[in-house]
C-alpha cells in the first residue's frame, strides 16, 4: 500500500535584503539608467550588446570596455500579451512583454510595453521608454515602454460665410418661397435643378428658368446607421431623386417611412417646413416622403 508522501516546507528569506555586487559592466549600465540613459557595450567584433555583458556570447571573448549610448527609442521584434497582470508585474493593466531592439544596439532588451491592446503592438512597432520619478539605478527605472506617437486627436471647428450669387441665389430665393427652380438648356433641351448657368452636357448658356414640381422618383438610395441631426431617425435613408420634368437627380433625405421599405422607383414628395420658418436654405425641405403612387419602372 502506498504511503503518504513526506513533505517538509522550507523558506529561503533575507529579511535585510540580499546584497550582491554588480561588477563594472552591469554597474555602469545601472548607473547610466539612474541618469536616464541607456548604454550598451561594444564587443571586439564591433557589435553593441544591450544589456551589456562582460563576455561576447557569440565568441566568449571579453568585451572591449567601450560603452555606447543607445536608444532611447527602439523597435519591437516580438511580444507576448499579458491579459491579466499578476501582483508583481510592472503594470496593473493588460500589457506586453516585448523584445525591443534599441536604436544603435545589436541585441534586444526585454521590457514591458503599455500598448493598450495587442493589435497595437505588431513586430516593427516603434516604442519609447517611460522613466520613473526618482531613478535609483535599477532596470525598473524604466517603468515601461509605450508606442511612438503616430496620430493625435484635435478638436477642429471652422466658421465661414457662404455668399450665394448668380444661379444659386436665384434657386435659394425660390426655395424661400417654397418653389424649386430649374434651368432648361435650349440646345440639348435638358432641365437641371438646382439652376445652372451653363449646361454640363453641351456647355451652352442656360437662359430659361422654370418652376419644377416637388415630386419625383427615387433612382438609388443608401441606408445610413450613423446619427445625423437632419435625419428623421436612425437608420435613415439618403436618396437620389429625379424630380418630375428634370433630367438630373438631386440628393435628399427620405422620411415618413421605415428605412427597409424604401425602394428604387418609389414616388416621393417634398415635406416643407411651415412657411413661417422658411429661409433661403435647403433646410426648408425636411425630407421627401412617399406619395402612395405606384412605383415607376426605371430604365
Amino acid at each position: 500500500m502506498p504511503s503518504d508522501p513526506l513533505v517538509a516546507q522550507h523558506v529561503l528569506e533575507f529579511p535585510g535584503g540580499y546584497t550582491r555586487t554588480t561588477g563594472p559592466v552591469i554597474g555602469r549600465f545601472l548607473s547610466e539608467l539612474r541618469a536616464r540613459r541607456i548604454v550598451g557595450v561594444r564587443t571586439a567584433e564591433g557589435r553593441v550588446l544591450v544589456p551589456p555583458l562582460e563576455y561576447d556570447p557569440a565568441t566568449g571573448e571579453p568585451v572591449t570596455g567601450e560603452y555606447v549610448e543607445v536608444g532611447p527609442a527602439g523597435t519591437v521584434t516580438t511580444s507576448a500579451w499579458v491579459q491579466e497582470p499578476l501582483d508583481d508585474h510592472p503594470l496593473d493593466r493588460p500589457f506586453a512583454w516585448a523584445l525591443i531592439a534599441l536604436d544603435g544596439a545589436d541585441t534586444a532588451l526585454v521590457h514591458a510595453v503599455d500598448a493598450g491592446n495587442p493589435k497595437a503592438l505588431e513586430p516593427g512597432t516603434r516604442v519609447w521608454p517611460v522613466w520613473r520619478d526618482g531613478p535609483t539605478g535599477h532596470i525598473t527605472d524604466i517603468s515601461h515602454f509605450v508606442p511612438e506617437v503616430t496620430k493625435i486627436v484635435s478638436n477642429v471647428r471652422a466658421e465661414y460665410r457662404l455668399q450665394a450669387g448668380g444661379a444659386l441665389r436665384v434657386f435659394l430665393e425660390g426655395v424661400a418661397r417654397g418653389v424649386l427652380l430649374g434651368g432648361r438648356c435650349e440646345q440639348c433641351e435638358k432641365v437641371y435643378v438646382p439652376i445652372r448657368r451653363t449646361c454640363p452636357e453641351c456647355g451652352s448658356a442656360i437662359q430659361e428658368t422654370r418652376e419644377i414640381p416637388d415630386t419625383g422618383t427615387i433612382t438609388t438610395f443608401a441606408i445610413n446607421n450613423l446619427p445625423d441631426p437632419r435625419a428623421p431617425e436612425v437608420p435613415f435613408v439618403s436618396a437620389y431623386i429625379l424630380l418630375d420634368e428634370t433630367d438630373i437627380p438631386m440628393i435628399a433625405l427620405i422620411g415618413d417611412i421605415p428605412a427597409h421599405e424604401v425602394r428604387q422607383g418609389m414616388r416621393v414628395r417634398a415635406v416643407w417646413v411651415p412657411e413661417s420658418e422658411r429661409t433661403a436654405s435647403m433646410a426648408n425641405i425636411r425630407w421627401f416622403a412617399p406619395t402612395g403612387e405606384p412605383d415607376v419602372e426605371l430604365s
